[in-house]
């Protein structure tokens, strides 16, 4: 990386800027620290070329920018395109259309999401149908769409939720929702992308008793920053940092954040998910680097309280709970056991998937059903009309690339093995074939070289 330092008496700072077609990083004199939308900036995706340079405040406008869903992604982005593959989000229309999304490009700044159905609850799955692909060629920070997830409203429609933001993060993202209005017909009618939050959102909304619509959100740490913003971009959100929740009383027309920012000492992706429970007060669960911490909110979530450490034994990995038809809490997490040994510290590892039920809003919790006795991770799901629980997660991201689905009932949880006919804990619905040799042999010795730097570290 070249970097030439300019000074100016009147300028007290640098910003970046980015050589496009020479691919170096250049200080350069830059008045402005960031670009709000509607003020006067210019570049869109139609005009990027490699014989310009772009200010970072330029690229950082692109993510401002919203992107049309792609709904004929074939052949370009067919499985043998494809050699990523991260678990996001699975959810069923009333009719019984099951959808859903993951993300493919990989964990980084060349992130799209990838969008699949099943009309046959589940046996077999379509090839992509829908693509959401914000990336821009030639770009050396990629403009990207790294969290995502499906949700079915109350009225039947199928809401996409996707981040989009420049390189891993920029400090700011930006939290996008499109809706589709026909979700079990074979010529999709998606909504024009809408820009509705700072931050990102991985997991679903709730609709609360009184017909609110509660979003978990989260805006990651500094330390999560690409190099080229961390120092001069967005402190203004530094406040904000931390497990959030964006509001809905009008079925998804507008949006505002409500109540106080949930801040764990151990701060990452939060991945915070939120429960209703029977006396009206409100659940947060986290995901930290610790494992799962949790916060409470007894006023409709205008206020939480300070963020402790959960009961719950888990991974720093995402989790998933929901309210099911029953009354019952549905918890997805890694581990055989919900709690920990007295004295034990032992932080999880992303194995032995495991499905629990609580009938007590989570004090107490049934023995647990084994979904995945192998490296699988990254659950979300959702509940049918007649019981039937679905749960999505992948499998070695990186060189499998599979994405798995499980289907269960609410009785094979509390006999802890499958007893239903229909059930089945191995059902795939995707598996990336793109992977070239070439490719695997470079992963192969990054995935090496991690590992050693672990080990070294006392982590492995």
């Amino acid at each position: 990386m070249e970097v030439n330092v300019n000074i100016k008496i009147v300028i007290s700072f640098l910003a970046l800027s980015i050589n496009i077609g020479a691919n170096k990083l250049i200080a350069q004199n830059n008045p402005d620290v960031m670009d709000l939308p509607g003020q006067g900036n210019s570049l869109s995706p139609n005009n990027v070329t490699n014989d310009k340079k772009y200010s970072i405040d330029d690229l950082l406008n692109l993510a401002l920018q919203p992107v049309k869903i792609n709904t004929s992604p074939l052949p370009e982005y067919d499985l043998d395109k494809l050699d990523y593959a991260l678990s996001e989000g699975l959810t069923r229309t009333p009719v019984g259309t099951l959808w859903t999304c993951w993300v493919a490009g990989g964990d980084n700044d060349k992130a799209f999401v990838v969008l699949a159905s099943s009309k046959d609850d589940g046996q077999t799955w379509s090839k992509p149908r829908a693509v959401l692909d914000p990336r821009i060629a030639g770009l050396p920070l990629g403009r990207r769409a790294l969290v995502a997830n499906v949700w079915t409203d109350p009225k039947g429609n199928l809401w996409l939720f996707y981040d989009q933001g420049i390189g891993y993060f920029d400090g700011r993202s930006g939290i996008w929702a499109t809706v589709c209005s026909n979700p079990d017909s074979e010529e999709l009618n998606w909504s024009e992308p809408r820009r509705i939050a700072d931050g990102a959102a991985l997991n679903k909304p709730i609709v609360t008793t009184n017909g609110e619509w509660l979003l978990p959100v989260s805006l990651w740490p500094r330390t999560l920053m690409n190099s080229q913003f961390r120092e001069n971009y967005f402190h203004e959100f530094d406040s904000l940092r931390g497990a959030n929740v964006i509001v809905s009383s009008d079925q998804g027309k507008t949006w505002k954040r409500r109540g106080n920012t949930v801040k764990s000492p151990y701060p990452t992706v939060d991945e915070n998910m939120l429960i209703e429970r029977k006396d009206g007060s409100l659940w947060m669960t986290m995901r930290t680097l610790k494992g799962m911490w949790e916060s409470f909110s007894t006023d409709g979530g205008y206020t939480w309280s300070v963020a402790q450490k959960s009961r719950i034994n888990h991974a720093n990995s995402r989790h998933f709970i929901t309210r099911l038809k029953s009354g019952r809490l549905l918890l997805v997490k890694h581990g055989e056991q919900v709690g920990r040994e007295k004295g034990d510290s032992t932080l999880l590892k992303r194995t032995k998937l495991t499905a629990f039920l609580s009938e007590d809003d989570g004090i107490t919790w049934s023995k647990g059903l084994l979904l995945v006795d192998r490296a699988g991770s990254y659950p979300d799901g959702v509940q049918a009309e007649d019981g039937t629980i679905y749960i999505c997660y992948d499998f070695d991201r990186w060189f499998s690339a599979e994405i798995w689905m499980a289907r269960f009932t609410e009785e094979d949880i509390l006999m802890g093995k499958m007893v239903n006919s229909t059930s089945d804990n191995a059902i795939l619905i995707s598996k990336a074939l793109g992977l070239t040799d070439e490719e695997r042999a470079i992963r192969l010795e990054h995935r090496k070289k991690k590992a050693e730097s672990l080990t070294r570290r006392g982590i492995l």
